[in-house]
């Protein structure tokens, strides 16, 4: 069993429900099928019901609860709680009206009020217009400076000899372009209960750097220190160390070398770099030069779980998304 079909499994047992907020996407209702024939999620789909059938005529949606954002019997509910959670902006019903016609912002507004676990919105909006509604309503988890993102990195069919968990974990590859001193422990602190719950490994996590223990000196290396000291108390628990480069973070001989005592240092599986420059360029290098298959960007730092997805995105990339805001649920 490869490592998505593990997710899928392990997700199928926790029995969540999830909303898929763009019924109007023939990708995201072959998901919603898909997914409830996998007995991945029990699956709400936004939408306008009879609009939804005649477009995707071939698809069964048996096991699909659709709710049309615009006649439902809880609209003037969340329309009351809306406007309450954004009183201090002034929001007033006539503008929770207008909101709560856009499917991702009554998907927040589910959520936010527990009629389903986890939200998956992105496939035919932009990430502005997904995040959005998930800072403004179910904001970040508490505790959390920044909301970030992940990627899971699965290793190529022949297998790496610095890979023995069969994948590893990169932070932050798609969404922060910088990080505070804080922001990036979070980050790493997020990423290590993800890698946890989701792919479940026990994470070693190394804060990146072009400076291994102190080897060169720049303001940006003190970030990483600092970040890693900041981690480091946050949440003591957590095999985490830095700062490192990244072959003394992954090569044992090295590790020894470069960071010797290190609990961290040529052994890590979850890799915290220091920006998104650095993240987005070093898992496309994985990606095509190494034949990882990357997973992601997967949002966390959320109060509850809540995802973007590519405009790009398959209806398998979707269910994936499903499988893994299902065990997403376990982070808190």
């Amino acid at each position: 069993m490869n490592v998505l079909e593990q997710i899928k499994s392990k997700a199928a047992k926790l029995h969540k429900t999830i909303v898929l907020c763009e019924g109007e996407d023939s990708r995201v209702v072959k998901a919603a099928q898909m997914a409830t024939q996998e007995g991945i999620a029990k699956i709400v789909l936004l939408g306008n019901p009879t609009a939804i059938k005649k477009a995707n005529p071939d698809v069964d949606l048996t096991g699909v609860e659709i709710v049309d954002p615009l006649t439902s019997k809880k609209l003037a509910g969340y329309n009351a709680k809306l406007c309450e959670l954004r009183a201090s902006k002034g929001m007033t019903p006539e503008q929770a009206t207008e909101l709560l016609k856009d499917g991702t912002y009554f998907g927040a507004m589910m959520l936010k009020m527990g009629d389903v676990d986890g939200l998956v919105s992105g496939a035919c909006h932009s990430t502005a217009n997904t995040l959005r509604p998930g800072l403004q309503i179910i904001k970040t988890a508490p505790g959390v400076s920044a909301v970030s993102s992940f990627n899971l990195m699965i290793c190529p069919p022949q297998g790496n000899q610095y890979c023995p968990d069969g994948l590893v974990v990169f932070a932050d590859c798609g969404l922060n372009p910088t990080y505070t001193a804080e922001g990036l422990a979070d980050c790493a602190i997020s990423t290590a209960q993800s890698a946890k719950a989701i792919a479940g490994i026990e994470p070693k996590v190394a804060m990146l750097s072009f400076s291994s223990k102190g080897s060169a000196k720049h303001d940006n290396v003190t970030l990483v220190q600092e970040a890693t000291r900041i981690a480091k108390e946050k949440a003591p628990d957590i095999l985490l160390d830095g700062e490192l480069q990244f072959d003394a973070a992954i090569v044992p001989a090295v590790g020894e070398m470069k960071a010797k005592g290190s609990p961290v240092a040529g052994h890590a599986n979850v890799f915290i770099f220091p920006d998104l420059q650095a993240g987005n360029i070093g898992y496309k290098i994985a990606e095509r030069l190494g034949g990882f298959m990357a997973v992601g960007p997967i949002c966390q730092g959320f109060a509850k779980p809540l995802n973007d997805l590519s405009r790009g995105c398959k209806a398998e990339d979707i269910v994936a998304a499903v499988a893994i805001t299902v065990l997403q649920t376990e982070c808190a």
